[in-house]
């Protein structure tokens, strides 16, 4: 049996809040990339943590900041990839160049790094790609061999895929054929997996949950970067708890924003998302019985 991956480790430098001018927006896709003119987040950021966003302007209603995967973060700017799929993301994505943004950051645990050399595969989905580039630069810096798998529904919902042919192998899928292979993210990473030594992956839950089983199956650590909704990016609110094993083989409700959101493929019990399980710990205390 394989052990359990080790907890990706904390943040080097603690993060920063910081009004910034937006330096750069384009479409990427469906999406938009913006780039962020953000020395001091740019300096402290590595690969696998995200930024928080104040969103809507002074006077909104919206006071909950919007989480987003830093994409680079290189010469004093950061960029990102945003979705526009609710009111603030969508406000985020209507940010034109010259306009001003209150972001902190980098928040969250970083990807931890393989010895040199390791060959390693990379698997994105949609938007989630974005989140892989500089953690694919990191690696190829450090004498990797790297291999990115990056699907989406559509060609449409692809995201970064000229920017990681630049660094990586690149295999596209798509659902419906219309870009790359048709098929799943997973039919690849099956036919790829055998020349990796570690598995990285960012994108839908469904997908992380299912390469974390094939890294698990094929005798490979794997290191996942999760999607839930993280309303306050410190730790507070806790809406972004998971149930995720620990080292001492207990389960724990982990906040995504402060514990993760990278965590090993096979600590995150992703079958009991959104449940409590009987065994989690602190169960007991709130009446759940073993069934």
């Amino acid at each position: 049996m394989t052990p359990l991956t080790t907890p990706a480790p904390r943040a080097a430098r603690p993060p920063v809040q910081r009004v910034v001018r937006v330096a750069g927006r384009r479409p990427v896709g469906d999406y938009v990339e913006l780039t962020l003119a953000a020395p001091e987040i740019a300096e402290r950021a590595e690969p696998g943590q995200f930024v928080a966003f104040a969103v809507g302007g002074p006077t909104s209603g919206l006071l909950l900041r919007r989480s987003i995967a830093i994409a680079t973060a290189r010469d004093g700017e950061v960029s990102v990839v945003v979705s526009a799929a609710g009111p603030g993301s969508t406000w985020l994505t209507e940010r034109q160049v010259g306009d001003t943004v209150d972001v902190v950051g980098p928040l969250g645990r970083r990807y931890p790094m393989p010895p040199p050399g390791t060959p390693a595969l990379v698997v994105g989905g949609g938007y989630g790609s974005a989140a892989l580039l500089g953690l694919t630069a990191a690696l190829r810096d450090a004498g990797s061999a790297v291999v990115a798998v990056v699907g989406a529904a559509t060609a449409g919902r692809l995201c970064s895929v000229d920017d990681l042919g630049e660094l990586a192998e690149v295999v596209v899928t798509t659902d419906d054929g219309s870009a790359g292979q048709r098929g799943w993210v997973t039919d690849a990473v099956a036919r790829v997996i055998g020349r990796a030594g570690i598995v990285y992956a960012c994108g839908p839950m469904g997908m992380l949950r299912a390469v974390a089983e094939q890294a698990t199956a094929a005798g490979v650590p794997s290191y996942v970067a999760v999607e839930e909704s993280m309303a306050c990016g410190i730790g507070v609110c806790m809406t972004c708890v998971l149930p995720v094993v620990g080292e001492d083989g207990r389960t724990r409700f982990s906040r995504s924003c402060t514990e993760g959101p990278v965590f090993g493929g096979d600590r995150v019990r992703f079958a009991d998302v959104g449940t409590l399980p009987w065994d989690v710990v602190g169960a007991d205390a709130m009446g759940v019985v073993q069934p």
